[in-house]
């Protein structure tokens, strides 16, 4: 399995500026660009991507299945019209975007048309997101560890998710982090400007390049060329122990996703 350790999240981004972000990120060297069918943009992305004559190799494109999409009749003729307005015959990596609420359709059904996926070439990869450790038990029972590409969770500075992270590495099961800079405020922490101004980085750079020296994948997104090309860069920084200690203690579980209906019982 083989999770890139950087790329572009889409969350929210949508027409005119998804396209924008997406464009100049693929020119800027960007070669990894998570989307989601919730996010309504893969049609956007996919008109990015084609005019930027980028060959399709040199790119890694991760998408998510719906919860309306989760059934055995819906997953894969949903995952077929995200390749199309993504304008690509397969994606590299798929996710479960959220497990199904109340276990409408059983973490064993959506799994075994992920894998289906996977051996019809529509797919390189699969994987989970928002899974705790007892989804990711059932997804391990349903699949085997080896074909759980990541979990893709929040986690920021404020939201470790420690216990979720030690079951998943136990597995070889990659971490992928969103929401990593906490909606922003963690930019506005006295601990991590106390990092950046040490590294003469900024504070968004510090905190993902914490999240990658903790071992997980990062996609932060923006609409701006300066902050697309400055989070680059992150990952040419390396924090000392003393920082990386600095940013564990700032764990408080401060999870800022959480949508009623729809998110599990968190660990």
């Amino acid at each position: 399995m083989n999770i890139p350790v950087f790329g572009l999240g889409t969350f929210r981004l949508q027409n005119e500026v998804v396209i924008d972000s997406v464009r100049n990120a693929l020119d800027l060297g960007y070669r990894v660009i998570d989307t989601a069918q919730i996010y309504e943009n893969e049609a956007e992305i996919g008109t990015a991507i084609s005019q930027s004559g980028i060959n399709r190799e040199e790119l890694f494109i991760t998408t998510k299945i719906w919860i309306a999409n989760l059934s055995k009749e819906k997953l894969i003729p949903s995952l077929r019209e995200s390749l199309e307005k993504l304008k690509t015959s397969y994606v590299n990596l798929t996710l479960i975007h959220w497990p199904s609420p109340n276990d409408e359709v059983s973490v064993a059904e959506y799994m075994a048309e992920l894998i289906k996926a996977k051996e019809l070439g529509l797919t390189r990869q699969i994987g989970v997101s928002n899974f705790t450790i007892a989804l990711m038990q059932n997804a391990i029972d349903a699949v085997g560890a080896e074909n759980i590409a990541t979990n893709q969770i929040e986690l920021s500075p404020y939201l470790q998710n420690k216990q979720v992270v030690e079951f998943a590495q136990r597995h070889n099961i990659s971490i992928t982090s969103y929401m990593t800079l906490a909606y922003g405020k963690a930019l506005q922490d006295e601990v991590i400007k106390n990092i950046a101004t040490r590294h003469n980085a900024t504070s968004a750079q510090v905190i993902l390049a914490w999240a990658m020296q903790s071992g997980y994948a990062v996609i932060p997104s923006s609409t701006k060329r300066e902050n697309l090309a400055s989070n680059l860069l992150a990952q040419q920084l390396r924090l000392s122990e003393k920082d990386m200690a600095e940013i564990a203690n700032l764990d408080c579980s401060g999870r800022l996703v959480s949508p009623e209906g729809l998110a599990p019982d968190w660990d």
